[in-house]
């Protein structure tokens, strides 16, 4: 039997985290009685200042284990998350986000569409996805506009790269995760151009998204700190990297001046 290990990194989710663990249990132990898919899933809580661990331990299973640390940042934790899964013996290792905007059932349907392929993401943009809840304007905007940057900036084909559920096989994580050289608001795309540089083909699935709400993300200064993340990560991977060192220090004055 298949075994996934699931990665949910958590900041600051007492409002949120509850439910998403109950489902995603509730769910994944069903397939796995019917002996379908066995499974883990890995909460990293990074710099939680309320009470997201006191709330996930209420979940405390064999099937569940918590990672805590002060250093925050998603990209971070989906990276430690990462490290821990693959001491295991999963054959796929994946993420989704603590808001449940993806359930556990778009989440499964993304593992039994994975085929031969390296890895699988989740897409809000493709032909038959759905999106339950109209997502405001503003957000619209953002995100497609932040799409169009970052696939122009790296040739990417996909259509959706920041929608927070993906899954990778255990092979070809291992190759990409020493890699890695950005875990703040640029992973996602470090990680989807890491696996096209090292020939990695990644499916883009359509998925049933449900905009969560409750978030306390300010959209303002999270764009553009995914902006000036994706720039320095462009200039990494690029002819001017020799000039990293000059032009590094600028980017992230900007970064910081949006926390």
């Amino acid at each position: 039997m298949e075994k996934v290990s699931i990665v949910i990194p958590a900041h600051n989710e007492e409002r949120r985290i509850g439910k998403t663990l109950e489902r995603y249990l509730e769910y994944f132990k069903d397939l796995k009685k019917k002996h379908l898919l066995d499974f883990e899933i890995i909460v990293v809580l990074n710099a939680c200042k309320d009470k997201t661990l006191e709330i996930v331990k209420k979940y405390k299973c064999n099937e569940l284990s918590i990672l805590n640390f002060e250093q925050s940042g998603k990209g971070f934790a989906v990276i430690e998350g990462f490290k821990e899964a693959l001491k295991g013996n999963s054959s796929l290792i994946g993420f989704v986000d603590a808001d449940m905007a993806t359930s556990p059932e778009s989440f499964y349907d993304l593992i039994k569409n994975i085929g031969n392929n390296h890895g699988i993401i989740a897409s809000r943009y493709v032909p038959n996805a759905v999106i339950k809840k109209k997502q405001p304007i503003s957000r619209i905007i953002v995100s497609r506009g932040g799409n169009f940057i970052i696939r122009s900036l790296f040739l990417l084909p996909y259509k959706d790269t920041q929608c927070g559920a993906k899954i990778l096989r255990k092979n070809s994580l291992k190759l990409i995760l020493p890699q890695i050289n950005d875990s703040e608001w640029a992973f996602d795309v470090n990680l989807l151009y890491l696996m096209k540089k090292n020939k990695l083909k990644i499916k883009e699935h359509p998925t049933i998204w449900e905009e969560p709400g409750q978030s306390t993300l300010n959209l303002k200064k999270a764009s553009i700190r995914v902006l000036f993340s994706v720039i320095n990560l462009r200039i990494i991977n690029s002819p001017f990297k020799r000039y990293k060192k000059l032009i590094r220090p600028i980017t992230k004055s900007l970064y910081d001046s949006f926390k």
